[in-house]
C-alpha cells in the first residue's frame, strides 16, 4: 500500500487522528484514555501495514483497530479498581479527577440529582459489555452506517444491528426510573 513510506502514513494519520481520537474517547470516556488509544492504534497499523488486504477502506480498518484497544484498555481499567477511584483534594478540579469532601458552594440538591443522574447513566453505559458499548457508540453517538459498524467490529450487519438493538434494551431498562418509567 505505501510501502513503508512513513511521509504517506504521516498523511493518512492526519486525515484520520481526530476521527479515531472521537471513537476511542466514545467507549473510554476520558480524552487522555482516547489519545493515547490513537496513538497506539496508528501505531499498530503502521506495524500491520503488509498484512492489510484493502478488503475495506483504510478509515475503517484504522477505526476497527482502535476500537478492539480501546475496549481493551476499558476492560483492564475495570479489572483495576483503584483507578476509578477519584483523588481528594482542597479544590475540586474535573480536568484531574479530584473531588472535594465537603462542597458548600453547590447547592445541595441539584448537586445531588446531577450526580445521581450521571451515576445512573454511567452504571447504565458500563453494564454493557464492550461490543454493545461499542456498536450503541458508533450508531447514537457517531451515527456511523450500520454496514461501517460491523466492518469495524469484524462482525456481519445483523450481528452489528443485535448488538445496537441489545444495547438500546439494556438501557432503557437501566434508565427507566430515571425518565420516570416512560418507554
Amino acid at each position: 500500500m505505501l510501502g513503508g513510506n512513513r511521509d504517506a502514513y504521516r498523511v493518512l494519520m492526519d486525515r484520520h487522528f481526530s476521527s479515531v481520537a472521537r471513537v476511542a474517547f466514545r467507549i473510554t470516556g476520558n480524552e487522555e484514555d482516547a489519545e493515547e488509544v490513537a496513538q497506539e492504534a496508528f501505531l499498530r497499523a503502521y506495524n500491520k501495514l503488509p498484512g492489510f488486504r484493502q478488503d475495506s477502506s483504510f478509515s475503517t480498518w484504522i477505526v476497527r483497530i482502535a476500537m478492539n484497544t480501546a475496549i481493551n484498555l476499558v476492560e483492564r481499567r475495570n479489572r483495576d479498581l483503584s483507578y476509578r477511584a477519584p483523588r481528594i483534594a482542597d479544590e475540586p478540579s474535573v480536568g484531574e479527577g479530584t473531588v472535594r469532601v465537603a462542597d458548600g458552594q453547590a447547592g445541595p440538591e441539584g448537586e445531588l440529582l446531577g450526580r445521581e443522574a450521571a451515576t445512573l447513566r454511567e452504571t447504565a453505559m458500563a453494564a454493557l459489555t464492550p461490543m454493545e458499548r461499542a456498536a450503541f457508540m458508533m450508531r447514537h453517538m457517531e451515527e456511523v452506517p450500520m454496514l461501517e459498524i460491523a466492518e469495524a467490529l469484524n462482525i456481519t450487519v445483523n450481528s452489528a444491528k443485535q448488538a445496537v438493538f441489545r444495547a438500546v434494551s439494556k438501557l432503557r431498562r437501566s434508565l427507566a426510573p430515571v425518565a420516570g418509567g416512560l418507554r
